[in-house]
């Protein structure tokens, strides 16, 4: 029996007037690889700021479920302490920050053991990273890399991970997908904010978001059809459908 870890309730938020999530419904297996599809602007990124709580997501009606409690009052560090993590499609750079103590942070291990052990994880020698600064003297995959060790270091409830494969070479992507399977394999449920073919191909279970709103769900294979042309008919995207509506 599959167990929601999250639940998106009825949730619309609001943009300078436009509506950019309309009243959104999907439920987060625990334990399972989701995806959650769409072409730019579908809604995505937005989704995933909006559970992590950033600045400017804070305002929605509806509801959002963490193991059956809102998290609608807390802030992105209530969130956090909750076991939930957002990666972003571009790392943040953090100058002067040594990649040992970014690694450290959040790590529920601080022992160096642990930091080693998450950058050789995710492909990255220790010697060579951990006095290097997460700052422009990294690469955007390097930056990428040393995120996904933080997030293996942390050992989260849920993992957001937007656009995984955005800025990576395709050794490196694949590195992250196994890091991805690790991070399953221990108890973390994982999201992928995507529209790559090869990223949903990773996942268990997708969505497919529209304008804000979910269109469709299910297996990948059935999710997989948006990429041949058969983006699922809605009032959206369908003239004739939007027509009959009216």
């Amino acid at each position: 029996m599959k167990s929601n870890l999250l639940e998106i309730d009825n949730l619309t938020l609001k943009m300078d007037d436009k509506t950019i999530l309309d009243r959104l419904t999907l439920n987060i297996w625990q334990g399972h690889i989701h995806a959650i599809m769409g072409i730019n602007g579908a809604g995505k990124s937005t989704l995933a700021n909006t559970i992590m709580g950033l600045n400017g997501y804070r305002d929605f009606a509806g509801d959002i479920r963490f193991q059956g409690k809102s998290l609608k009052e807390l802030g992105v560090d209530e969130r956090a302490r909750l076991g939930i993590t957002l990666s972003w499609q571009e790392p943040a750079r953090f100058e002067g920050l040594k990649v040992r103590d970014f690694i450290r942070a959040s790590a529920r291990e601080k022992s160096n053991d642990a930091v080693n052990s998450a950058l050789k994880t995710v492909g990255l020698k220790p010697d060579r990273y951990l006095d290097r600064a997460v700052d422009r003297t990294l690469s955007g995959g390097e930056r990428k890399k040393v995120e996904l060790a933080s997030i293996l270091a942390m050992k989260p409830r849920l993992a957001l991970l937007d656009e995984p494969d955005s800025g990576i070479d395709i050794e490196s992507i694949q590195r992250i997908f196994d890091v991805v399977r690790i991070l399953r394999d221990a108890g973390t449920t994982v999201v992928f904010i995507t529209h790559s073919m090869a990223v949903l191909q990773q996942a268990e279970h997708g969505f497919l978001l529209c304008h804000g709103r979910l269109v469709d769900q299910g297996d990948i294979k059935k999710i997989s059809r948006y990429f041949e042309g058969e983006c699922m008919p809605c009032d959206v995207r369908d003239p004739e459908m939007k027509e009959k509506s009216i």
